[in-house]
């Protein structure tokens, strides 16, 4: 329904538009032909004027878009910064994590061969291993 009355609203602002124009051509000072000679004139300055608002209207856009895009890759040559730090540091953490398990490694295994060569020498010497035992309490 408010559709229709804005179609209705508008047909009637065309009809008047229409009619103004007609008594305006009937009414007025000058001849038909120079009368329609001047709507030419006017119609095509519009035409011009039109083309050239399209024209700014188009290197304006085109800026804004240009700038967007430049924008644009300083948030993605950012972005690849960070990418590119976080993973320096990663790379960082890993190989201090894998240092650190070589260090323990080296470590268990010095331990344990030692361990080993305590159990050889206590194996070796039956008697310094009986008086331990005898020493003792059980």
């Amino acid at each position: 329904m408010a559709e229709e009355t804005q179609s209705s609203g508008f047909s009637w602002f065309l009809a008047g538009l229409g009619i103004g124009a007609l008594i305006g051509v009937l009414y007025a000072p000058k001849a038909g032909r120079e009368t329609r000679e001047d709507l030419a004139s006017s119609a095509r300055e519009g035409t011009e004027y039109l083309r050239q608002r399209s024209r700014e209207a188009a290197d304006q856009i085109n800026q804004i878009v240009d700038r967007g895009k430049a924008q644009m890759g300083e948030y993605v040559d950012r972005g690849r910064e960070y990418v590119d730090r976080t993973r320096a540091q990663w790379d960082d953490f890993v190989t201090q994590g894998r240092q650190f398990v070589s260090d323990q490694t080296d470590k268990v295994s010095a331990a344990v061969d030692a361990g080993k060569e305590a159990y050889r020498q206590t194996a070796a010497t039956p008697a310094a291993a009986t008086t331990v035992n005898e020493q003792a309490p059980l």
